[in-house]
């Protein structure tokens, strides 16, 4: 573990760490931001995503000192006060805890195919223009918390590795599978030939009841679960190109659910127990 003391903003150690609220820019320069001690432990004990350095106050160090042991000499340890890291990174970084990791973790489409491979109930999840990162975030937790084997993310979804949503899926993005596709009807023509049946969860036009979608024996095999975006849902396209939709019955007076509770609801019902 090296550990170096920062006192200047400009410093260009801390360059990973400017501008953190702008993901593209992140992107160009292939890293993202994990913050707060419980996502930054996550990053470092996964070893999915490379470690590009650290930046903590003085607290954090002693905190997370076991954890810092395990990264060798190349992921620098800056320690600076709160202020200053506030300053660089553009918000109030209360939590005191920084680490920039690398972006090449990513997944193709063939590579989570490959991981969703083997006997018995599988469970893909497919995301159609989800642009919150706070809904991916939760999307990605609900994924882990009911051992889905992936996800996909079709055009106009969020950055999982987003900061906000690496918080709200509490660094479950960091753990889950996914692949970014540009096409989402190529990539759901994919899963169907790779075995998967395309269950469209949505709250309009004709479609199956969950709880008994659920108890049919086609339920427990390879599916692929697509969800849409807050407001206007799946596209026609998309529901157009599944094999079965499926509803979450609900009071009669409300249309639709949080979509990151529609998914948690769903992924409860249709992956494997324990």
């Amino acid at each position: 573990m090296r550990v170096e003391r920062v006192t200047d903003a400009a410093d260009p150690r801390l360059a990973d760490y400017a501008d953190t609220r702008d993901p593209d820019e992140l992107k160009r320069r292939g890293v993202f931001i994990a913050e707060s001690r419980e996502v930054v432990r996550a990053l470092i004990k996964t070893r999915r995503f490379g470690v590009r350095s650290l930046l903590v106050v003085e607290s954090m160090l002693r905190s997370l000192a076991d954890d810092l042991a395990e990264l060798d000499d190349a992921a620098p340890v800056y320690v600076a006060e709160r202020d200053l890291m506030t300053s660089v990174a553009g918000y109030d970084v209360h939590r005191g805890c920084l680490a920039a990791g690398e972006r090449g973790g990513t997944r193709s489409l063939a590579d989570l195919l490959v991981s969703a491979a083997g006997p018995g109930r599988r469970v893909v999840v497919a995301l159609e223009a989800v642009s919150n990162p706070d809904n991916v975030g939760g999307i990605f937790r609900n994924a882990l918390a009911f051992r889905a084997d992936g996800v996909v993310l079709g055009p106009g979804c969020a950055d999982p590795l987003y900061r906000k949503a690496i918080r709200t899926s509490m660094a479950a993005s960091l753990r889950v599978g996914f692949a970014p596709v540009l096409d989402m009807a190529a990539s759901l023509a994919a899963l169907r030939a790779a075995g998967f049946l395309v269950v469209a969860l949505t709250a309009k036009g004709p479609a199956v009841d969950l709880a008994r979608f659920a108890s049919e024996p086609r339920s427990r095999g390879r599916l692929a679960l697509v969800v849409g975006s807050e407001g206007p849902g799946l596209s026609d396209a998309t529901l157009r190109a599944a094999d079965v939709s499926v509803r979450i019955a609900m009071a009669p007076d409300v249309d639709s659910l949080n979509v990151g509770t529609a998914s948690g609801i769903a992924l409860h019902r249709l992956s494997a127990p324990g």
